[in-house]
């Protein structure tokens, strides 16, 4: 179950199954937020019907991850582990200790998740170690040579 607030000058409706959106006036302002609402209101109806998946993988040596209870414990070569509390609307399952996956009815808070995840190691483009997303592309640097 997800809720949304409308902004001012929209309203919605419900008829023969579809959710109708309108707007008071044609302004540039009311147009933005008729779209916006829009836009919001069907990605809420896929996330209860679907649902949303971020995939992240862990790379590194000794970079690892493991799920205990509401909280996700990362590995990731500082000197301390890291733990991020996980939102109750959101499983996180780890496969494998370097496969996460971040499931939810909330296409926000699952992205929002998997970013701040990602943003404790991002990939670094000399060795290509840190949490990335699935399928993501690192552009890998040539390191110093030596003479």
């Amino acid at each position: 179950k997800l809720n949304f607030d409308l902004p001012p000058g929209t309203g919605a409706k419900v008829d023969n199954g579809q959710v109708l959106v309108m707007r008071a006036d044609d302004t540039s302002r009311h147009k933005a937020l008729h779209g916006l609402s829009r836009s919001l209101i069907l990605n809420m109806v896929k996330g209860v019907t679907d649902g949303y998946v971020k995939k992240l993988e862990i790379q590194g040596v000794g970079f690892k991850a493991a799920v205990q209870g509401k909280t996700i414990n990362l590995n990731l070569g500082y000197s301390h582990p890291i733990n991020y509390p996980i939102p109750d609307t959101v499983k996180v399952t780890v496969d494998e200790n370097t496969k996460i996956t971040v499931e939810g009815p909330d296409k926000q808070l699952v992205g929002r998740v998997a970013a701040e995840l990602r943003s404790y190691y991002p990939p670094e483009p000399y060795k290509g170690k840190g949490v990335r997303y699935v399928g993501e592309h690192v552009v890998r640097k040539e390191g110093k040579t030596v003479q």
